[in-house]
């Protein structure tokens, strides 16, 4: 009965939060000129056409967030219901608080202006606490998860604000400011919330069936078919195409290396679904940061080899090792498929970025490296000397070497706020009064889903 009364409590709660959502839209949220109807002026012909063609990449994003990382979860071999269900509940949750926590950051007139670009936004936030979710997969409620959520995309937003309006790096990809910052806070959650010494063997349903990992492959297959328009949806001009053909390609390196080195470490030699799963993708989350860069076609394919190489040995030597020595449980391995290939796409930037000059990037120069330009591209923009300081670090003028070391400064900040962040969310889940699964609980659907009695059987 209090089992009941506290489910009952928390979706009560949930809906509490969707109304405060209502009311929040109502008062600060209006259409942006892209979403308001135009007089009939020749020279507003083309208002819209900017964020209409950026409608397949929505779509795209759409696919991934919702169809990708639900399957991918799908592993396990009782939680079919619940990684799909809560993929939907939460990316939907996300997407809402999304767009307010940026707006905030960014009103003007005290309204939060809501356009295609809002929304595309929002969506790629929404993979945040879906990366957070994948370590704590099956050892968490819905209304611990509600919780995370909310706080981690708070924070995630003054941290991509501070990244990349303040220190200007280029995170187009956002390997640094996504997928580092779900990976790092997640993993600090679930080192708070580890099982004690004697509770730290895997779960009787902690593992995958033959049919469960044929789910999960397709959500792989949805990620990686969709993944160059998640690196190239922010993207303009020349930089779009070179992140659509960089992602591409460091993806398919990272496959074909993911298989050769899953079949020589892995036990008898075979290959390990969990691999060809995930590392498959870590060279599309490699590649992120650096993705409209000028790093060349053998550029892209190396940093896929180096990811896919990272990948693999991550699932098959340190997951294993965190969960042995750190009682540390990483159910999807999100620090193989998201934390380091970030970490080496944030290297990779500071590498590209020593070797930037306007010569080379042309007309690009000033859209991807906006910290970089000088006083004459200032005037030329029609920018006063106070805009040039007020927002970005250091204000502008930026040398290589010196946009090179914000980009290491921009991941290391990203990691210590996700794992500080996290470690207070994880507190706090821990030591209130929210519900905690047992042991016995944890990976399965029964306790918050209707399950079919042939299901119950199997």
């Amino acid at each position: 009965m209090h089992s009941t009364v506290t489910k009952q409590t928390g979706f009560v709660a949930l809906m509490i939060v969707q109304i405060v959502f209502l009311v929040l839209y109502w008062v600060f949220v209006r259409y942006g000129k892209e979403a308001s109807p135009i007089d009939k002026n020749p020279q507003d012909a083309g208002l819209n056409e900017q964020h209409e063609s950026k409608y397949p990449h929505f779509q795209d994003i759409q696919v991934m967030i919702f169809v990708g990382f639900g399957f991918l979860m799908t592993f396990l071999r009782k939680y079919g219901y619940s990684a799909t269900g809560y993929t939907l509940f939460l990316a939907s949750l996300v997407i809402q608080w999304s767009v307010l926590m940026k707006g905030f950051l960014k009103m003007e007139d005290g309204k939060i202006d809501l356009s295609l670009e809002n929304i595309i936004d929002a969506d790629i936030a929404a993979a945040v606490p879906l990366i957070s979710m994948g370590a704590l997969l099956g050892r968490t409620t819905p209304i611990q998860l509600l919780f995370m959520a909310l706080f981690e995309i708070a924070l995630f937003a003054v941290n991509e604000y501070v990244a990349l309006d303040i220190l200007s790096i280029c995170d187009v990809g956002g390997s640094i400011t996504v997928h580092a910052f779900g990976a790092y806070f997640g993993l600090a959650v679930s080192l708070m919330l580890r099982p004690t010494k004697d509770q730290n063997d895997a779960g009787k349903y902690e593992g995958p069936t033959y049919t469960s990992d044929m789910f999960a492959m397709v959500g792989t297959l949805f990620l990686w078919i969709y993944w160059p328009s998640f690196n190239s949806v922010l993207a303009d001009g020349t930089g779009q195409e070179r992140a659509i053909l960089n992602t591409y390609l460091s993806l398919a390196a990272a496959t074909v290396t993911t298989f050769v080195l899953s079949a020589l470490v892995s036990h008898e030699n075979k290959l390990d679904m969990v691999h060809v799963q995930n590392s498959t993708l870590a060279g599309g989350v490699a590649v992120g940061s650096v993705c409209n860069l000028l790093i060349g076609a053998h550029g892209a394919v190396l940093i896929g080899i180096i990811a896919g190489t990272i990948s693999v040995m991550g699932y098959r030597f340190i997951t294993p090792f965190l969960t042995q020595k750190l009682r540390l449980h990483d159910t999807c391995g999100v620090h193989n498929l998201h934390g380091m290939p970030a970490v080496i796409s944030a290297i990779a930037s500071a590498i590209f970025a020593t070797m930037v000059t306007r010569e080379e990037y042309k007309s690009d120069f000033g859209a991807i490296f906006p910290a970089m330009i000088n006083e004459t591209e200032i005037s030329a923009n029609n920018m006063t000397e106070n805009d040039a300081t007020i927002h970005i670090m250091g204000g502008y003028d930026r040398t290589a070497s010196a946009q090179a070391g914000y980009q290491l400064f921009g991941i290391a900040m990203t990691i210590l706020v996700a794992i500080v962040g996290g470690i207070l969310a994880g507190l706090v889940l821990k030591y209130t009064g929210f519900r905690k699964l047992q042991k016995e609980e944890q990976h399965q659907d029964e306790l918050y889903w209707e399950v079919p009695a042939e299901r119950k059987d199997e």
